[in-house]
């Protein structure tokens, strides 16, 4: 007989895959998930009134200083009222200002240096004006983001967005 050429068999590979990377890959997909959804909760900080109670005997420790205070008061057609104090007693009445360095600029840098002058009478320097900025439901966003725009030129870093209107301010935007 001929030597005839060895039949070559080819080895058999094997059918595991390995899944080390895979498994890895998921691991870190599954903390990238979780992270992001604890990041984008909302995060809300409460505007404290005062009106709480309970800090002692004395009525007057959960007052607002409302000499602080100023709110201004956002409505359609780029409409801007502003009063300082509170609403039924203000300290500078009502009145509509316009967007920009003569307008709402100018009032609050006013406003914030008459604050830090009476706080430093008082003996607590640095406490500056506390805003309240409370956007109707006709006004637009862009009118909030140019109200936040002067709170950062004014260097006004207590400043609070609320949806809540009074019966005076709900009348008070509609008059003027």
């Amino acid at each position: 007989m001929q030597n005839l050429p060895k039949k070559v068999r080819r080895k058999k590979l094997s059918s595991r895959v390995d899944l080390t990377a895979m498994v890895s890959v998921s691991f870190l997909l599954i903390i990238f998930f979780m992270l992001v959804g604890e990041l984008s909760k909302p995060k809300v900080m409460e505007y404290d009134f005062g009106n709480r109670g309970g800090c002692g005997l004395i009525g007057e420790c959960n007052m607002p200083n409302e000499n602080r205070n100023m709110t201004i008061l956002l409505d359609d057609n780029n409409k801007i009222i502003t009063y300082s104090g509170l609403i039924f007693a203000p300290i500078e009445a009502p009145k509509e200002v316009e967007y920009g360095k003569n307008g709402i600029r100018e009032e609050l840098f006013k406003r914030n240096k008459m604050v830090l002058d009476y706080s430093a009478q008082l003996g607590k320097p640095g406490k500056g004006v506390q805003v309240i900025i409370k956007p109707s439901k006709k006004s637009n966003f862009k009118n909030l983001v140019e109200i936040l725009d002067e709170m950062a030129i004014a260097k006004i870093d207590t400043y609070a967005i609320v949806n809540e209107f009074t019966p005076e301010e709900t009348k008070l935007l509609a008059s003027k």
